[in-house]
């Protein structure tokens, strides 16, 4: 079932994410942190360096929490349930455009980030990956 398929692979990208921003936030792969400028000097800021640390645990927590349910989704779901998953991952994902893509692309603008047109990059990821599960779930109600 491409559903299933698409949940796997949206497991093993987000889990790289994870293990990225656990383990090696500087990083430049795996939509690490090192892509931006800031980062380098807000990690190691007396003041802000906490904030800046916490929240990026923070969104890894909250990574793993879609990765844990997507994935007794997988073993344990049903077709239908499969399906409506697949629906609520196109919705969530959306917002990216909604929220973060406005800031991304001043951000990049900005020359904030690098590579610089790291906005692009993130547009076109993040819209292949809507399109997978868009496509998956069409298949599967037709």
């Amino acid at each position: 079932m491409l559903i299933d398929i698409c949940i796997v692979l949206f497991i093993i990208m987000e889990s790289a994410n994870v293990m990225a921003l656990y383990f090696n936030p500087d990083t430049k792969q795996f939509n690490g942190m090192g892509v931006f400028k800031a980062w380098h000097t807000l990690k190691d800021d007396e003041q802000y360096g906490d904030v800046a640390r916490y929240l990026v645990n923070w969104v890894a927590g909250a990574k793993l929490i879609f990765i844990a349910l997507l994935f007794v989704i997988l073993c344990f779901g049903s077709t239908q349930l499969k399906v409506i998953a697949c629906g609520a991952m196109i919705l969530s994902i959306a917002s990216f455009f909604w929220r973060l893509s406005p800031i991304m692309r001043r951000i990049g603008l900005k020359g904030m980030t690098d590579p610089q047109n790291y906005h692009k990059t993130l547009v076109i990821m993040i819209t292949c990956i809507m399109g997978f599960f868009l496509t998956a779930f069409i298949i599967e109600i037709l």
